[in-house]
């Protein structure tokens, strides 16, 4: 059984974290100022590590499969409903892109990192929601 209290919570510090982004960052500043590139950075990490840690908790609870990477927990959530098509391949691309910042597989691409400040925000908000609903609703 999913534990709502503590997926409530992870998806109440997604919503901070993208509050945080959306007051706080200056994507323009990304390339030139190591300060603002860090806060994105970890910021945008540890959000996405909050959804990985939702997608995996339903994924258990619900026994909806055992996924051989972080970005096939989307899939499971997407199989079983709790999210759409179109945001499981958001929610990958946000997972591939932890992966890269968390195990240096390769140099972390600024522009990449602008343009999910700057447009990908969402996102995470709509998969907060997603899962919100569907945890209210059932």
């Amino acid at each position: 059984m999913v534990d709502r209290d503590l997926v409530l919570k992870k998806l109440a510090f997604i919503e901070t974290c993208v509050s945080e982004l959306r007051a706080l960052a200056r994507p323009e500043a990304i390339a030139s100022d190591l300060r603002e590139e860090r806060f994105v950075v970890h910021t945008l990490q540890v959000a996405a590590q909050a959804a990985l840690d939702v997608a995996s908790h339903v994924a258990s609870s619900e026994r909806l499969g055992e996924p051989e990477t972080n970005r096939q927990l989307f899939d499971l959530l997407a199989r079983a409903g709790w999210i759409s098509n179109a945001l499981r391949d958001a929610m990958r691309d946000l997972a591939g892109f932890r992966n890269i910042v968390v195990h240096g597989y390769q140099a972390v691409d600024l522009g990449i990192v602008r343009d999910v400040v700057e447009h990908r925000l969402g996102d995470l908000l709509d998969f907060a929601s997603a899962i919100r609903e569907r945890l209210l609703s059932g």
